[in-house]
């Protein structure tokens, strides 16, 4: 199918929604790109932690467990401005899994608290009706664990 991109500029400690879900559930998204770049590269100090959730954060902050189950993808750059240093995204890890509901991203700068820009791709996927329910069913599951 098609492709759809997102971008922002996410302030540290922050948390944004992307909406996706439809009426019918049968519209499957997979992660192609997820990139970042600090707002000011070379200018300051930075460590931004961006990642992608299924569900809503209560917490924001610098730790990546790749154990939780409602992780999508967690990405990390860092630069400097004593030495003109402009960091790459050192890491940028996402799973291949398919989800047709709304997804959250944010973002931890452990630095110097500034915000980063991310810029998302995911593919479109037609789901059909057994693979839409599998899907529906994963995220109820991996939203309602204790």
């Amino acid at each position: 199918m098609s492709i759809k991109t997102f971008r922002g500029l996410l302030e540290s400690g922050a948390q944004e929604r992307i909406r996706l879900e439809t009426l019918d559930g049968k519209t499957g998204y997979r992660i192609k790109k997820f990139e970042l770049i600090a707002r000011k590269p070379g200018t300051t100090d930075y460590e931004h932690i961006v990642k992608l959730f299924s569900i809503k954060q209560t917490v924001i902050d610098e730790e990546i467990n790749f154990s939780e189950m409602t992780l999508l993808a967690a990405g990390f750059t860092e630069g400097g401005a004593a030495t003109n240093f402009i960091g790459n995204p050192l890491s940028v890890i996402f799973d291949s899994v398919t989800f047709n509901q709304d997804i959250f991203v944010t973002q931890f700068d452990s630095k110097s608290a500034l915000p980063c820009n991310y810029y998302l791709e995911l593919e479109q996927i037609r789901l059909d009706d057994v693979e839409a329910t599998a899907v529906i069913l994963k995220n109820f599951r991996n939203t309602n664990t204790v």
